[in-house]
């Protein structure tokens, strides 16, 4: 079930995009002069993985405000400090180095530095139309595709997740160096893996926006990252893979920037808030429960997605297909592995709802009461 040629549709491109191993140590000739806020986190920071960055704009003349204190799932308070400091320092540009969370502070640092915005305005989709000052973005996993897409997310209070989604928040450029992600964790490996693959899955079958553009950046993003997610995890310093992996979560991030996620994402959501589950991690917990309640709206393009990357067996063996993938990572795929019990999962079904911004893409609907079932088939 192709998207419909005939249909209008309009896509918007991301950044200007570099890649290429070392491709960190060329930062400072994508800024303009002046202080540079750098905005990481502070676990990369210890390992190193900033230094060529750091030094290539200190040694063009910049002055650095460096910002480490993102944390996974970053708060509106976390924002708040990082254009603080942005401000105070006289920022005349942004860069977000690290996973999506520093990223995603990155690009709300850059848009309310230059806009002069409140947060609190702009919380939705187009919401934020302001100017931004010039923004850098190096990604070190190859997962959320932050670098790729006009989306932050923010958790608000204890942990309600809100977007940002507005075109002001795409980057000049996004530098994609795999030897950043070569040390990662094979659990990090695998569970930012599996997030962009389900970039790739539900910009495919997104009830909204689906278009020939994002179709086309989906199904090449799920075929490198299939093919390579296990290399990746397996021998962590094989560059090309490492490589491979960068490209696929990026077309994903493309492809979902302009065909939104759906109900994997939303019942992912407050697994992270309530209980601090990784992004990516909780997208592999719901993923398989998800497809299969949507095999009724989806299954043709499941069947479709299946034929890209080998699977016979229309959408059910496209389903075992990414089961048997995520189980050969040894990422663990059951909520109580992660001390996540029945009496919990009401609340987690109440604040999946809140999710409409995700739901309402969803090839089939999900109520309150197939969330909650949906995470008792993942308990």
């Amino acid at each position: 079930m192709a998207a419909d040629m005939t249909s209008a549709y309009t896509f918007l491109y991301g950044p200007r995009l570099v890649s290429g191993e070392g491709i960190a140590a060329r930062l400072a000739d994508f800024l303009p002069a002046g202080p540079v806020l750098f905005v990481t986190d502070a676990a990369l920071l210890g390992l190193g993985l900033p230094r060529a960055a750091l030094a290539a704009l200190r040694k063009a003349g910049h002055d650095i405000v460096l910002f480490d204190a993102v944390e996974a799932d970053p708060s509106a308070a976390t924002i708040s400090a990082a254009v603080e400091a942005g401000r105070v320092a006289g920022a005349t540009c942004v860069v977000g180095f690290g996973g999506g969370s520093p990223m995603d502070v990155a690009k709300l640092a850059a848009y309310l530095l230059g806009s002069g915005d409140d947060l609190d305005t702009i919380y939705g989709v187009d919401q934020a139309h302001g100017v931004r000052l010039p923004l850098a973005l190096v990604p070190t996993t190859a997962g959320t595709g932050s670098e790729a897409t006009p989306i932050s997310i923010v958790t608000v209070g204890e942990s309600e997740k809100k977007g940002v989604v507005a075109r002001p928040l795409i980057a000049d450029v996004a530098l994609l160096d795999p030897g950043l992600t070569a040390g990662l964790p094979r659990h990090v490996t695998a569970a930012t893996g599996i997030d962009a693959m389900v970039h790739a899955i539900e910009a495919y079958t997104s009830a909204r926006l689906k278009n020939p553009i994002s179709d086309l950046l989906a199904r090449e993003a799920l075929r490198l990252l299939w093919a390579n997610l296990q290399r990746a995890c397996d021998t962590p310093e094989d560059i090309a893979a490492r490589e491979a992996m960068l490209l696929g979560s990026h077309l994903a991030g493309v492809a979902f920037s302009n065909a939104p996620v759906g109900g994997v994402h939303a019942l992912a959501y407050p697994l992270g808030g309530h209980f601090h589950v990784p992004h990516g991690h909780s997208n592999a917990l719901m993923l398989r429960q998800v497809l299969r309640h949507n095999v009724s709206g989806a299954a043709a393009l499941y069947a479709e997605l299946g034929a890209v990357i080998g699977a016979s067996g229309g959408a059910e063996g496209f389903i075992l297909a990414l089961e048997a993938k995520m189980l050969a990572t040894g990422l663990p795929l059951e909520l109580q592995s992660l001390g996540i019990g029945h009496n919990q999962l009401p609340l987690l079904a109440s604040e999946a709802m809140k999710q409409q911004r995700l739901l309402i893409n969803n090839p089939v609907p999900i109520t309150e009461d197939d969330a909650l079932r949906l995470y008792q088939q993942a308990l």
